[in-house]
């Protein structure tokens, strides 16, 4: 029974319903896994005792016949997510220390459930950055090696840890939150299925905020299947958020037919980047005529502002990062510094702030208070608004054209090693962004597919853009294309 954390959750469900293993034996197992994972730096906060309580609990709920999907599945939560008792960090030193005495909603929503926490996971440093080596905790690594090298590779970022976790089978799925690709993005380094839904679909109660018009939480699971399953414990209207959409949650899991024909399916030509790499040009081709295998039909489309997303996006993001961290002043909670004879307020605050936020959390919001101060507040923070609108009106023409489905690549490369983007340039690791920060922008769902691998034995993805809140459509369509990928690779243990 040793592998039964290989498991995915609906795989796991059936056989608990069954009565074919015990929730109590799937989390011994993912907590075994976890003891001998510690190369991968994933898990940060082990909570075994917690975790076999609510399993106890959960196959107790299972015995009376009255169990959601997701009762008794042992899952990871991102360190970005609030849960309480548990510290809750953020990745950051600047909240060392600090135990919520909430939980999010999101969170609270899967406890609901019977879900069971093993734990929190790595990131970087307030979702900030696309390889999570901005975590105080260290990099997370991930589970993949190229072919004949034994160099560390990034497991994407920010949701790093989660996406190392889910692919090296240390939990079942795991929590992520999107802000420009942090669940899409790691979820396409390592082989896994991320679903980044409409924004407003999940409540943001609870999950420290990054970008407050761009956070959006999702799961990541190992199959298309499940994250319909997952996604849909963790949707629901939110009295507390006042960005939670009022709209009811469908069965998503109960919509996956993969039947996609008569689907109209847009291939847009902006997404045609200069360099971008043969390997991705020919996955994106083999994803269409996968599709089209299946019955849907191609169209090319125009999405004609993409080339201004990214520029966008790193104007609006560090803004609403460098209003939301401003909180962190070691005043309440976390991390305080010392301070010398006679310093006053201001030095206790410049004094936390410079040792409590790390380079990356400095440098976005530095750019953020710079683009929001007085004599250059039109010139970029408004400009970059008139941008998003739009980038989010090229969508809404291509969708009332009767666009079903937007399909891309995912990332523009695989993995690559840690430590091989330099800190000097920082632009180098935002362009990891290029192909996800459009969807983010105009609040649509998107969902990363594995469906081959590179050269060197890596995964590589493709990116389904939806219709907003039409997660289940989406999810459909994903499940089509993954049936077509025939995506199974697995990383060799060498942790």
């Amino acid at each position: 029974m040793s592998s039964l954390n290989k498991l995915g959750l609906s795989e796991a469900r059936d056989k608990l319903r069954n009565k074919d293993v015990t929730s109590v034996e799937l989390t011994e197992a993912c907590l075994n896994a976890i003891d001998g994972a510690g190369a991968l730096n994933a898990f940060v906060h082990n909570t075994p005792e917690l975790a076999l309580e609510q399993a106890k609990a959960a196959d107790k709920s299972i015995q009376a016949g009255d169990a959601p999907d997701m009762c008794g599945l042992p899952i990871g939560i991102k360190d970005l997510f609030c849960t309480k008792g548990v510290p809750s960090q953020a990745g950051s030193k600047i909240l060392k220390g600090f135990l919520p005495e909430y939980e999010s909603t999101v969170t609270q929503q899967l406890r609901d459930a019977g879900a069971v926490m093993l734990g929190k996971l790595n990131m970087d440093e307030f979702a900030m950055g696309s390889s999570n080596e901005t975590s105080v905790y260290g990099d997370a690594v991930s589970p993949w090696r190229r072919r004949n090298d034994d160099a560390a590779l990034t497991p994407g970022g920010s949701s790093g840890g989660s996406a190392s976790a889910v692919a090296a089978d240390l939990c079942l799925a795991a929590t992520g939150t999107d802000t420009g690709g942090s669940i899409r993005q790691p979820a396409a380094f390592v082989g896994i299925t991320g679903v980044k839904p409409t924004y407003g679909r999940c409540s943001r109660w609870g999950i420290v905020a990054f970008a407050s018009s761009l956070d959006q939480a999702g799961p990541m699971t190992k199959n298309v299947r499940d994250a319909a399953m997952m996604l849909t414990s963790m949707c629901g209207h939110d009295r507390k958020d006042s960005t939670s959409a009022d709209i009811p949650v469908p069965n998503f899991e109960g919509m996956l037919t993969g039947d996609i024909r008569g689907k109209k399916i847009g291939i847009p030509r902006e997404y045609r980047m200069k360099g971008m790499p043969v390997e991705i040009d020919n996955l994106w081709a083999e994803g269409r005529n996968m599709l089209k295998a299946a019955g849907a039909n191609i169209f090319d489309i125009s999405l004609p502002h993409t080339k201004y997303a990214l520029p966008a996006y790193y104007v609006i993001a560090p803004a609403e990062a460098s209003s939301n961290l401003a909180r962190y002043d070691g005043v309440r909670y976390g991390h305080r510094a010392s301070l010398a004879q006679g310093d006053g307020i201001t030095e206790m605050y410049e004094k936390t702030r410079a040792e409590g936020f790390g380079h990356e959390v400095q440098r976005r919001v530095m750019i953020g208070t710079y683009v929001l101060s007085a004599g250059f507040y039109d010139a970029y923070y408004n400009r970059a608004r008139k941008v998003r609108a739009l980038i989010k009106k090229d969508f809404e023409d291509v969708f009332a054209k009767g666009i079903d489905a937007i399909l891309t690549p995912a990332t523009p490369s695989a993995a690559f090693g840690l430590g091989e983007m330099s800190d000097a340039d920082p632009v180098k690791m935002y362009l990891n962004d290029v192909f996800t920060v459009t969807v983010n922008l105009a609040g649509l769902p998107g969902i990363s597919v594995p469906t081959g691998l590179d050269a060197q034995g890596l995964p590589l993805a493709l990116q389904l853009i939806g219709r907003p809140w039409e997660e289940g459509d989406l999810l459909n369509t994903a499940y089509a294309l993954e049936q077509c990928a025939g995506f199974v690779a697995k990383p060799k243990k060498w942790w």
